[in-house]
């Protein structure tokens, strides 16, 4: 994966920037959204996975699925990455875009994981509290592990506060061995 997003990573800085420019990410977004959801489909995998089908061919048939939903800008993207042999980076180059996007609005997608759901009021303080502590606004995505026995477990970017009891008892464990 880590190879696929170095190889990725380069077309949706050069798309986000583009993005910026011409005052459009939402737009992008949403391109890159239509995209990824074409190359998600069996079928059309099938068709980009086929070594008998020449780049012209691919492209035309990229462009006509996705004539009329994408803009011309994003065709251009598609012919490129077709060109480049690149096209089934689409759904990663779009999952950057996201976070330079969500970076640059001030916000952080934040992956929540706790041992019991969250009442009406305890997620907006719950929010609140990661708000401070992170210095961003957060997306929340909240998932519950019964495992984690009580508290919860927070990911955001390459940071990570384990404040589950599961983890304070590992932490535990090491601690007495």
């Amino acid at each position: 994966m880590s190879e696929l997003a170095t190889l990725a990573r380069p077309y949706a800085v050069a798309v986000f920037k583009r993005a910026k420019e011409t005052a459009t990410t939402k737009k992008w977004s949403e391109n890159l959204a239509f995209m990824s959801a074409v190359l998600s489909n069996n079928d059309i995998s099938v068709v980009i996975d086929n070594p008998k089908v020449n780049k012209q061919a691919l492209s035309a048939f990229m462009l006509d699925i996705c004539q009329g939903q994408v803009s011309e800008e994003a065709e251009n993207l598609l012919q490129l990455l077709v060109q480049n042999n690149r096209l089934t980076l689409v759904p990663i180059i779009a999952t950057l875009f996201e976070a330079y996007k969500t970076e640059d609005e001030g916000y952080i997608d934040v992956e929540v994981i706790v041992a019991y759901a969250f009442t009406k009021e305890e997620k907006p303080k719950f929010a609140s509290t990661l708000e401070k502590t992170l210095g961003k606004k957060v997306n929340m995505n909240v998932t519950v592990d019964k495992s984690l026995i009580g508290g919860a477990l927070v990911r955001a970017g390459d940071r990570v506060i384990d404040g589950s009891i599961r983890g304070q008892l590992q932490h535990m464990q090491k601690t007495l061995q």
